[in-house]
């Protein structure tokens, strides 16, 4: 385990990782559009000479980490309202010192209004995981799934009255492919989309993948951004 660590610490370690993983098809062979000056917050990357004071961001998908819309707030003063329905994330945001400009929601973004069931995601070992929940068949009758409030970006716009929106990140365990979609069939089109793909899931898809990235370009996105693991996606709108 000791030596894994040290290989991580590697400058080659994740190209390398990245490489192996698209050679046998397992990720995507994904080229950057554009080459910008980015800024990395947290764990995300994004583009910020044209992210003005006060923008509005949303950020989809919270669990139990805010690093990255707290730098943003501090760093461009940004009014960031953030989203997650789990359990272990309301009661662990409940518990931090938040500033003024952040604004929790729990609420679940999906692609369409109603309410969303979700299930704790359970690992290779069988192991369930506190932190992370994902979205199930609503024909599943079981006490260990619950039931929340969801609601589509349109909808969520028109709730907190707004007309734009300067940066999205989504984070939602396999949910970003109907929210991308419904996002393209309402013509919202956030300035910057930082997405991060659960292609490697076993309910989703290479292919899923493939056509929200078509379908975002399509719409006049260009990729900006791909983290070392090759699933976090930077695209800005520049039509």
């Amino acid at each position: 385990m000791k030596i894994f660590r040290n290989l991580k610490r590697h400058s080659l370690f994740w190209p390398v990782k990245l490489f192996l993983k698209r050679l046998v098809g397992r990720e995507l062979w994904l080229q950057k559009e554009l080459e910008l000056k980015t800024k990395i917050l947290g764990e995300w990357e994004f583009y910020p000479d044209e992210f003005k004071a006060n923008g509005i961001v949303y950020s989809l998908g919270v669990g139990d980490c805010l690093d990255f819309d707290l730098q943003l707030i501090e760093s461009h003063d940004a009014v960031v309202f953030a989203f997650d329905p789990t359990p272990y994330s309301v009661e662990w945001v409940e518990r931090q010192v938040i500033p003024e400009n952040l604004n929790f929601l729990p609420w679940a973004v999906a692609g369409s209004d109603g309410e969303l069931t979700m299930a704790q995601r359970v690992n290779k070992r069988g192991r369930k995981s506190e932190i992370m929940w994902t979205e199930v068949s609503t024909n599943i009758e079981s006490s260990e799934v619950i039931q929340v409030p969801a609601y589509t970006i349109a909808t969520i716009m028109r709730k907190l009255q707004h007309k734009k929106i300067d940066l999205m990140k989504i984070d939602v365990e396999g949910s970003e492919y109907e929210i991308v979609e419904d996002m393209i069939r309402s013509q919202i089109k956030p300035q910057q989309l930082l997405i991060e793909f659960h292609h490697r899931f076993k309910n989703k898809s290479k292919i899923m993948t493939i056509n929200a990235i078509k379908h975002l370009q399509e719409n006049g996105y260009k990729i900006f951004s791909i983290s070392e693991t090759g699933r976090e996606v930077g695209f800005i709108h520049t039509e």
